[in-house]
């Protein structure tokens, strides 16, 4: 039942653009996959019914991107279209695992696309594909990639490593604030570079000394959860990216080869860090009280009933943090993030 309505969901969307308005992100298969995984999957196609004003036509191509001349159109959105036709062609050709592992590390330095969409919309394509493997969504991967492609935007300087022992959270806290929050997300990244301060934040990946990959990544995730918590009122949508960002990238991880992961995990806290620095107020404010008697499923169908995809995602990582941790705050911190949204 649900693995059907996945699909239907990504069929209905598959001739839509990645975005719309020029800049904003589609975020239906996006949404349609976190509910389907949540067990929400009875409301997706009213989801999508309620989102379908926000959908535009998917962008012709321009011409072909040969084979060995990616380079050049990497990071150029009117390219959208021979992204999508290019995607198209690639996993048409082979196996989607093969694919994704030669242009992993391809896109990997412009993780910072799309206001980092372009992962988040990877991670969960390839989310649903580990769960079950089918046309629709082997599909949906390529658009994914393609929109990273087509909106690649690069954060550095990366992290190289090795990387010192240290707590995800206190590195969240050092990272410095860009000094001009007025305007959207581009114009704030393009001040990173001259950001006193930015660099060794940039490369200073937190977690245990003895940690692996995964295990690094999730506290990164799971400390940008719980930082919405007192920081999130300062820009509640944008702010969900510093949690949603690494999520995606720890959820690719398993489809990846192991050769892949260090340099992922580098990326995924330098998106975190440049989404931090972009958007995070200069004071917290008090974590909400624990306590609620919400359910996590409660708490996501308020989610879905905002009509907000961020809402809907930032609980669907939420509920991946919750099964790591037993901090009681997270479901007050959940109900927070959407009623905020």
């Amino acid at each position: 039942m649900t693995s059907s309505v996945l699909d239907e969901a990504y069929e209905r969307v598959r001739h839509t653009g990645p975005e719309r308005d020029g800049w904003l992100s589609n975020h239906a298969p996006m949404a349609a996959e976190a509910l389907v995984h949540r067990g929400h999957g009875a409301v997706v196609h009213r989801w999508i019914d309620a989102y379908a004003d926000k959908l535009e036509e998917r962008p012709r191509g321009i011409r072909p991107i040969p084979a060995d001349e990616w380079r050049d159109p990497l990071g150029d959105p009117v390219r959208t279209g021979d992204w999508l036709n290019h995607f198209d062609r690639e996993l048409a050709g082979g196996p989607w695992r093969d694919v994704l592992a030669r242009w992993w590390p391809r896109l990997l330095p412009g993780i910072a696309a799309g206001a980092t969409h372009g992962v988040i919309r990877v991670g969960h394509a390839v989310r649903a594909l580990l769960d079950e493997e089918t046309g629709p969504r082997v599909a949906e991967l390529g658009q994914g990639l393609a929109y990273w492609a087509a909106r690649w935007q690069p954060l550095a300087p990366p992290g190289t490593g090795p990387y010192p022992a240290a707590d995800a959270r206190s590195a969240l806290d050092a990272v410095p604030r860009v000094p001009d929050q007025r305007s959207g997300i581009r114009a704030r990244l393009a001040q990173l570079a001259d950001l006193p301060g930015w660099p060794p934040a940039a490369g200073a990946v937190p977690g245990p000394g003895t940690g692996d990959v995964p295990t690094r990544l999730a506290g990164i995730v799971d400390a940008a959860v719980v930082r919405h918590g007192t920081h999130g009122y300062a820009s509640p949508v944008m702010l969900v990216h510093a949690a949603t960002a690494p999520n995606a990238v720890l959820r690719a991880l398993p489809a990846l080869p192991p050769a892949l992961w260090t340099p992922s995990l580098a990326a995924a806290w330098a998106a975190t860090a440049a989404v931090t620095a972009a958007y995070a107020p200069a004071q917290a404010r008090p974590a909400p009280p624990a306590g609620t008697d919400l359910s996590l499923d409660e708490v996501m169908r308020r989610a879905t009933d905002t009509g907000d995809a961020h809402a809907i995602k930032f609980v669907d990582t939420l509920c991946d943090t919750a099964t790591r941790s037993a901090n009681p705050g997270l479901l007050a911190i959940a109900a927070q993030a959407v009623e905020q949204i």
